[in-house]
């Protein structure tokens, strides 16, 4: 594994990739999160997705021992899995290595082929949920906000979508303290999605991903 693309990358961004066995020693701090099929995990400088790849190769082991015997179960909580998975780089190379990595992980679980619906799911849920922008500045390659979807799976082949904007998401743990002046408050009362969904199937996704039949939000 090269842990650096070109000296001038070094130089230029100070791209240094992480090796693949520091990765999994520090995955293994939080290993019970990591085999949690719906916890979120962030990774505000991804690359081109080493952190990204191995926390989806757990959290796909995990769906493969609670619902391998269920394909339906097992196709619609490996997106899931996905789904909680998030990413942000400033090089749109990495952005595009990334997504490709994970969507091969995902498709190689599942068996897919590029013209199967959930394999379309899969990409554009990617799209979405790995951002070319900068974590510092919490604002997207275009300038505007940071906003990622917070995806929940409702049972029956149904997902949820609401997106939130970064910048409001990290501010949590402020409003959480217990000095905080909204210490007394829920996070409902705090944080409120600036989208939301209707629930989507998975070849509701997948038309998303075409372009075909973008689903609109209030």
């Amino acid at each position: 594994m090269n842990l650096v693309k070109s000296k001038q990358r070094v130089a230029d961004h100070g791209e240094v990739f992480t090796p693949a066995w520091m990765i999994e020693v520090m995955l293994d701090l939080v290993k019970e999160e990591t085999e949690r099929i719906d916890s979120r995990f962030l990774e505000p400088a991804c690359g081109s997705g080493n952190f990204i790849a191995q926390i989806l190769r757990r959290k796909l082991a995990a769906v493969e021992l609670k619902y391998g015997k269920s394909d339906f179960e097992r196709r619609h909580y490996a997106l899931l899995a996905l789904m909680c998975i998030y990413g942000i780089e400033l090089l749109p190379d990495n952005i595009a290595e990334c997504r490709a990595n994970a969507l091969e992980i995902f498709a190689e679980y599942i068996k897919l082929n590029e013209t199967d619906d959930l394999y379309r799911a899969a990409s554009h849920v990617l799209s979405q949920n790995v951002v070319n922008g900068d974590a510092l500045t919490m604002r997207a390659q275009d300038g505007q906000p940071i906003t990622f979807a917070e995806w929940g799976y409702l049972g029956k082949g149904k997902y949820q979508r609401r997106d939130f904007r970064f910048d409001t998401l990290t501010g949590s743990s402020a409003f959480s303290a217990e000095d905080s002046l909204f210490a007394h408050l829920g996070k409902h009362e705090i944080f409120t999605p600036t989208k939301t969904y209707p629930p989507m199937s998975v070849s509701e996704l997948a038309a998303a991903a075409r372009g075909d039949s973008p689903v609109e939000g209030a």
